[in-house]
């Protein structure tokens, strides 16, 4: 248990690395759920091409929500868009570069699925088997055949067992015809993909070095933030649980001492020690309050002397000026006191 632990606690301060260990994961996952699937293909004039592009596109957009679904921090960036302006501003240009990120790791699963799959050649075979040139490459003088039932006839090309169109086309030579074409777009998107990785991770920040890197820092600063509050939240909640627990328990061994006529016993010394955890939030309404404030007017990145109780902004008073002769009799009690 204490392995899983560690493992756990490594996982979560290298989110990085676990997250491209994710979408590696996903991407061979992906490779391998192609291999393992089981392509038959209609062969049938009116559906051969819904299925074969319903199998080239539909799967890579489920595996690039699932990138998303997987990555921890999706709920962060829609909850820094959505929230109020509060006494925090919302940098547009930190929220794309969070976007970006996620969305160059959800596509990878998905360009790995595209690739495996044109490169396969199965899906383009079934989807425009009946636009085959016949005139190039076979028989187009067969008499008796509309072109309605010229299409049903190709329509049949990749289901060998059923296909009777011989007179027409040889069914090895239109597959070659076709799985050629796929594989030539395949080859064609991959390094279309390859391309693209390369100028956004090694030619962006060189055009944008200072953008780039105030873009990094905050949305660090973000996914830390949230980390910490959420580990206060908890230690808060853990404290304020444990004074309530313990309250109730004194409560009841001094209506029983005074039914018994025995002395109550002495409260656990580790009682102040999660009552000083509090910071001074002891009731529901206000711990409610602390939430909302939280989430609609987040205190402004802006460090300043802990002798401003109301900087943070959510107890609705105003915050005398840095300068002011208010905020310098406080600071300089503060300083005597310490």
């Amino acid at each position: 248990m204490d392995k899983f632990r560690m493992i756990f606690q490594f996982l979560q301060s290298n989110q990085e690395s676990f997250m491209n260990g994710i979408c590696g994961i996903m991407a061979l996952a992906s490779a391998q759920m192609y291999s393992a699937f089981d392509f038959n293909c209609p062969c049938l004039p009116h559906y051969n091409l819904a299925y074969g592009l319903g199998i080239l596109l539909v799967p890579p957009f489920i595996l690039f929500l699932l990138g998303f679904v997987l990555n921890n921090n999706i709920s962060m960036l829609a909850e820094e868009w959505r929230r109020p302006q509060g006494q925090r501003g919302k940098d547009p240009a930190v929220l794309r570069y969070m976007f970006c990120s996620m969305a160059q790791r959800a596509m990878i699963a998905p360009a790995v699925w595209v690739s495996v799959t044109l490169l396969d050649g199965k899906c383009i075979t079934c989807a425009f088997c009946t636009s085959v040139p016949v005139e190039t490459l076979g028989n187009a003088s067969h008499p008796g055949l509309s072109q309605g039932e010229m299409k049903r006839v190709l329509a049949r090309i990749p289901c060998k067992e059923i296909y009777n169109g011989q007179e027409f086309i040889a069914n090895e030579v239109a597959v070659r015809y076709l799985r050629c074409i796929s594989q030539a777009l395949g080859w064609c998107f991959v390094l279309l993909m390859t391309t693209l990785a390369f100028l956004v991770r090694s030619l962006r920040p060189c055009f944008t070095q200072a953008a780039f890197l105030k873009s990094r820092y905050w949305s660090h600063y973000i996914d830390i933030e949230r980390k910490l509050f959420d580990e206060t939240c908890a230690e808060h909640a853990r404290s304020f649980a444990k004074v309530c627990i313990q309250q109730f328990f004194e409560g009841m061994s001094t209506d029983l001492a005074a039914a018994r006529c025995h002395p109550p016993r002495k409260a656990p010394a580790d009682a102040g020690e999660a009552a000083e955890k509090l910071l001074g939030i002891t009731d529901q309404g206000t711990m409610n309050a602390a939430l909302k404030s939280w989430h609609r007017c987040k205190p402004p990145l802006h460090l300043h002397p802990p002798v401003l109780p109301s900087s943070n902004g959510w107890v609705g008073e105003k915050q005398p000026p840095a300068h002011s002769p208010a905020a310098r009799r406080e600071m300089a009690a503060y300083y005597s006191r310490v």
